[in-house]
């Protein structure tokens, strides 16, 4: 029996069979060069269709966001820009057809990765579509979670939605990854389905074991060489939610859903979200060559928007920059990109940019009848706070607000709340810039636990401005999927939380099990704790 340690991610406790998840093809090779480039080049289309036509198949026999993930996957297998760049790999460099989509997708992938934050989490996708593709291309069966005939654990170098999307929760006791952190998709999943998982376990995929034992809440995986006995997690309560966000005495904290794309929102009203905490508009820009016209940005905006006509819909800006690179965006190079000109930064030198987003989601707005804000990202001070805000009610948008996701922003709070009608917590970003430790980093998903009671400080006094000119602070990091934490945000001033949709009805329900001031004292514990893990187990105890 041996231990290993990481990063708890999703609650309980189960036990039983290792099951495997084989990793990726081994990298194609360059050699030989073929004969024939046209033949070669025409052999890419064939394979990524008959990709994405598997995932509508599979797409076809489930519903809900198992269906929305594998109908997006499929059509990233269908992109047009990634069978191009492949098939011109071919004609100029004269390279096999599963070299080339290799060198594609994973220049795709690059440019996700280095653009951080939610955009570098969709990384592994690209190369989800990848090794797809280049198993169709050599006749063998793609990588990826194997058939499953019993209750099992799995464990993996890491997950894509396409692996477990439609995934049977009645076989799947646990997740483990090696790599990963608490904003991955494992995480996601595994809150979904209400399964333990433990992610950033350094060691897991080269240890001999046939059994595993996994605890959610303390980040623990006991090995076994032998046997174990098959344990399922306790099933968490039904959620029962009336669909009003608010503790159990009636303080107000809105339930709101992370939404990029419309497909998203469709979901996020299914789920019950009160309105959008963070709509993320960067999917109108990748992959264009030219920035969008107002009216396609507007049209593409009002998608998103309508199906929350009469809601709170809050709308961030482009978030781009050189660590985020879009073709029409000349941001050159910087020695580094992730401190560099991003976010609201771009716009000060380009504000031309900014205005005609700004008239694109006003005019969406009046388009959907949604009750629309707009926020900035990667601001710093208030004065860059109070310039956004300025421009925006000159666009035609009355409430503005601003993304606190640098230290310095929190920082300066109470004086950015000044300028601005509201502030949203970017959580994940926040974490990083804090801990000095980048979020896609396994090895460093410790230090971007939400729970660490040095981010709990800084929210707390994120809080505390708010409080004091009676504005509004939401949180839109993947910290407020997490019910318990929720309720310590509750109680450290937070007014409202938004999140993947797949849990709005869990936090909404643990939102409305306790007053507020049993938040408050569950939130004061947490934040005189030693580290992450002792503050989740005392807000545990006080919530219990």
């Amino acid at each position: 029996m041996s231990r290993l340690t990481g990063v708890g991610v999703s609650s309980g406790r189960a036990a039983g069979p290792i099951a495997r998840v084989a990793d990726p093809l081994p990298e194609p090779a360059a050699t030989p060069a073929p004969t024939d480039q046209v033949a070669e080049a025409a052999r890419i289309r064939p394979a990524a269709d008959a990709v994405a036509d598997g995932l509508f198949q599979r797409a076809g026999r489930v519903g809900g966001d198992a269906k929305a993930v594998l109908e997006t996957t499929a059509a990233m297998a269908m992109d047009p820009a990634l069978i191009s760049q492949a098939e011109q790999l071919v004609a100029t460099r004269s390279v096999p057809a599963a070299r080339a989509v290799h060198e594609a997708a994973n220049g795709f992938a690059d440019a996700l990765r280095a653009a951080g934050g939610y955009m570098a989490e969709r990384a592994r996708d690209v190369h989800d579509v990848r090794d797809r593709i280049i198993a169709e291309l050599a006749g063998v069966t793609p990588p990826g979670v194997p058939e499953l005939s019993a209750p099992s654990v799995l464990v993996a170098r890491d997950l894509a939605p396409a692996d477990t999307a439609d995934l049977d929760p009645k076989l799947v006791l646990a997740l483990v990854t090696e790599e990963g952190g608490p904003t991955s998709h494992t995480a996601i999943l595994a809150r979904a389905l209400g399964i333990p998982a433990v992610v950033a376990v350094r060691g897991v995929l080269d240890a001999i074991a046939a059994g595993a034992t996994v605890d959610g809440d303390e980040g623990d995986v006991e090995l076994s060489e032998t046997a174990v006995e098959v344990r399922a997690a306790q099933p968490p309560a039904h959620a029962e939610w009336d669909g009003v966000g608010q503790t159990a005495d009636g303080v107000p904290v809105k339930v709101l859903a992370n939404v990029g794309s419309a497909t998203d929102s469709t979901g996020a009203v299914a789920a019950g979200a009160q309105g959008v905490g963070l709509f993320r508009t960067e999917f109108c820009y990748l992959g264009a060559d030219a920035e969008p016209d107002v009216a396609t940005q507007r049209a593409a905006y009002a998608e998103v928007l309508t199906p929350f006509a009469g809601k709170p819909v809050i709308v961030r800006t482009l978030d781009a920059g050189a660590d985020k690179p879009l073709s029409f965006l000349d941001m050159g190079t910087e020695p580094n990109p992730a401190l560099g000109v991003r976010g609201l930064r771009v716009a000060f030198d380009q504000p031309d940019l900014l205005d005609k987003q700004l008239e694109a989601i006003a005019g969406a707005a009046q388009d959907t009848g949604a009750e629309v804000s707009v926020m900035a990202p990667m601001v710093a001070t208030a004065d860059e706070a109070g310039w956004f805000a300025e421009r925006a009610r000159a666009g035609g948008l009355d409430r503005a607000g601003v993304m606190i996701e640098v230290p310095a922003a929190a920082l300066s709070a109470s004086e950015i709340l000044q300028a601005v009608d509201f502030v949203s917590i970017g959580t994940n970003d926040l974490a990083q810039y804090v801990f000095a430790a980048d979020r896609m980093a396994g090895a460093l998903a410790g230090l971007n636990d939400p729970w660490q009671p040095a981010l709990l400080r800084l929210i707390a006094m994120i809080g505390q401005a708010g409080r004091q000119v009676d504005k509004s602070v939401g949180v839109c990091g993947e910290a407020a999927s997490d019910p318990h934490l929720a309720g310590v945000l509750a109680g450290l001033g937070v007014t409202s939380v938004s999140m993947n949709a797949s849990a709005v009805r869990a936090v909404g329900a643990a939102l409305a099990q306790h007053p507020h001031a049993t938040f408050r004292k569950a939130a004061e514990a947490a934040l005189e704790a030693p580290s992450a893990a002792a503050a989740r187990q005392t807000t545990k105890t006080t919530l219990a």
